[in-house]
Parts: C-alpha cells; sequence; structure tokens
C-alpha cells in the first residue's frame, strides 16, 4: 500500500467506453492507495444479486433521482440506457473531502468532464481506451450469455465516447491489465505528491 498525504481537496476521476476496464482499475488503485475513497453513485437501475445498497450504488426509484434533481442535489447526472439515470452526489463528495480523503470516481465520459469543470486543476481526469471498437465489442460480449436488445446502441455509444480522449489530463491504453494497473498506479502517485500542485499531462 501506498501511504502519501497530498494536499486537501483533490479528486481522481475515472472514465471509459463501456468495455475499457476502467472499474477493475479503480478498484486495484483502492486496494494500493489508503488515501483513497470511492464516491458511490446514484442510479435508477435494479440492484443485481451481487450488489450492495450504498456499496456498489445508491439504489433510487425514479421519482426519487428527479426529486434529487430538483434539489440539484447531483454533481453531475446522465440519462443513460432504458431511460435509467446514473449520478454523483454532492454530498458524497462532499463527505469524502471533509473527511481529509482523495475522491476516486467511476463515471462516464460526459460525467467526467463535468466534474473537470467543476474542480478545475484539483481533479485529475483519466480516460482508460482501448485499441478499438472490436476489442470493446468482444468484451462486451463477455459480459452476457446473451447480448442485451440494446447491446449495438451501447457499442455505438463506446465507440462515440472514445473521441473524448484529448479532452482529458491523461490516457491509459489497457491491452494488458497488469500494464495499465501499473501505469494508473503512477499517474495517481504522481498527481497525489505532495510537491505536485497542478494536474499532470
Amino acid at each position: 500500500m501506498q501511504n502519501i498525504i497530498p494536499p486537501p481537496g483533490k479528486l481522481i476521476v475515472f472514465a471509459a467506453p463501456s468495455g475499457a476496464g476502467k472499474t477493475t482499475i479503480v478498484k486495484h488503485l483502492l486496494t494500493v492507495f489508503p488515501i483513497l475513497r470511492f464516491s458511490v453513485s446514484a442510479t435508477t437501475r435494479s440492484i443485481r444479486p451481487n450488489e450492495t445498497h450504498g456499496k456498489d450504488y445508491y439504489f433510487l426509484s425514479h421519482h426519487e433521482f428527479k426529486e434529487k434533481i430538483h434539489e440539484g442535489a447531483f454533481l453531475e447526472w446522465q440519462e443513460v440506457y432504458g431511460g435509467h439515470y446514473y449520478g454523483t452526489l454532492k454530498s458524497e463528495v462532499d463527505t469524502i473531502l471533509a473527511s481529509g480523503f482523495v475522491v476516486i470516481f467511476d463515471v462516464d465520459v460526459v460525467g467526467a468532464l463535468n466534474i473537470k469543470k467543476r474542480y478545475d486543476s484539483k481533479a485529475l481526469t483519466v480516460f482508460v481506451k482501448v485499441n478499438s471498437v472490436d476489442t470493446l465489442r468482444q468484451r462486451l460480449l463477455q459480459r452476457y450469455a446473451t447480448p442485451p436488445p440494446n447491446f449495438e446502441e451501447r457499442v455505438a455509444k463506446a465507440a462515440h465516447e472514445l473521441q473524448f480522449e484529448s479532452k482529458f489530463d491523461v490516457s491509459i491504453l489497457n491491452e494488458d491489465l497488469i500494464a495499465a494497473k501499473q501505469a494508473a498506479e503512477m499517474i495517481v502517485r504522481n498527481f497525489l505528491s505532495p510537491e505536485n500542485t497542478k494536474c499532470c499531462k
């Protein structure tokens, strides 16, 4: 584990097209850097058998989610597949920052850029990519015993999101997972270094 005491108020935002592997990398980083705390997102999709409310997501009804939109409770939010909503609660981020930890996010591409707009140089945006749309397609297919009806929509969205790489502070190519994890560790270590007062490129 890496014991680093960074300047207060830092945030690390991982985003990627679906299937690129950002969630696996974020989970790895949480085991390496004790200073990191995961920002749990809210969603209206149904809870899955292996998930826990408050740990994987805050599972809200559509009515609850829309009420929170009206209240201005979200740092960012998006409507995605099948009319489901995903978003980052301001209260979640504020609580982590107030406790002296660094927030790490696993969000979609648009959400990451919205977080960057709000926190500027305090936030590092990391784009996880693969070498082709075909690779994304194969990885997404591996997730399902039977592809869902909106599978092609998911692939098209992932392909579109690959075009956003240049808007991020830094990117990681995830062809080899071990190498990608090592690259992520180096990026996070540099960003959290007390000597680093600005976002890295």
